[in-house]
């Protein structure tokens, strides 16, 4: 079931990558971390051939973007391997009895916070939004990036909270593999920012047709949730290894 917990991590940090309130503003977001002004971006607009809303760089400004990606992304991933190794050390010596009662409680918050994503898309008052909007500024923008990425890893916004909390859980009711469910769920949200750092112009293109989809992602999301608390609280979760796919990825991570 190891296994299990932590290819579901990484895909709940997929997951938070494609939610309504990164998505969007990914281009803008990752722009500001680098530094890049909004001249010399609208500059790059309209001195390049403007194909299907991609933008084209210069090179320079390009890899300035992917390194301060890096650095957001290497921020954010060591407060999860530091979490990930408290929650380890705290709970690995706890006897099965109480481990059993953490997956009863898991699967309880978990279900709840798949409630939650369902219920935001009804109710205004539970969008509100938490964000660090003021972060100071270093003589280099990659300690800025870093910084942001370690505060990042608090789970700045309501809809990526839930899928957050939920690794947090899942992570909680497996303590021996809870440093690697939490490094998974790093990879999961990091490579696809590696990737839209790195292929930046691209990326901001494909984002501008996803974006009108977003609109599904909170009831889809809570509903993998709360299918996923229903089999953590029965001590079910082994049963998503019985699926050919998920057979699969397991084999493959493990090197077979």
């Amino acid at each position: 079931m190891v296994e299990v917990n932590i290819l579901v991590s990484a895909l709940a940090g997929t997951g938070s990558f494609f939610s309504p309130c990164i998505l969007p503003i990914l281009p803008a977001f990752i722009s500001y971390l680098s530094g890049t002004t909004i001249n010399e971006v609208q500059s790059s607009d309209t001195n390049s051939n403007f194909r299907g809303h991609t933008l084209t760089l210069r090179k320079s400004t390009r890899f300035n973007i992917f390194l301060n990606t890096v650095y957001f992304v290497l921020g954010f991933s060591l407060i999860f391997a530091v979490l990930g190794v408290i929650l380890n050390s705290v709970l690995s010596t706890v006897g099965i009895g109480f481990q059993n009662t953490l997956q009863t409680i898991g699967g309880i918050v978990i279900v709840t916070f798949g409630t939650y994503l369902i219920l935001s898309t009804r109710l205004r008052t539970l969008n509100f939004e938490k964000k660090i909007t003021r972060i100071p500024r270093f003589k280099t923008s990659y300690i800025t990036s870093f910084i942001f990425g370690a505060a990042f890893a608090a789970g700045w916004t309501p809809c990526v909270g839930p899928i957050l909390g939920s690794t947090f859980t899942l992570a909680a009711t497996s303590p021996g593999a809870a440093y690697n469910s939490l490094l998974a769920y790093a990879m999961g949200l990091g490579i696809p920012f590696l990737i839209t750092g790195a292929f930046f112009s691209q990326a901001t293109g494909i984002i501008r047709k996803m974006v009108k989809y977003l609109k599904y992602f909170n009831p889809a999301m809570g509903a993998l949730l709360i299918i996923l608390g229903i089999l953590i609280f029965t001590n079910q979760l082994s049963l998503l290894g019985n699926f050919p796919l998920v057979n699969e990825l397991i084999n493959f991570e493990r090197g077979i």
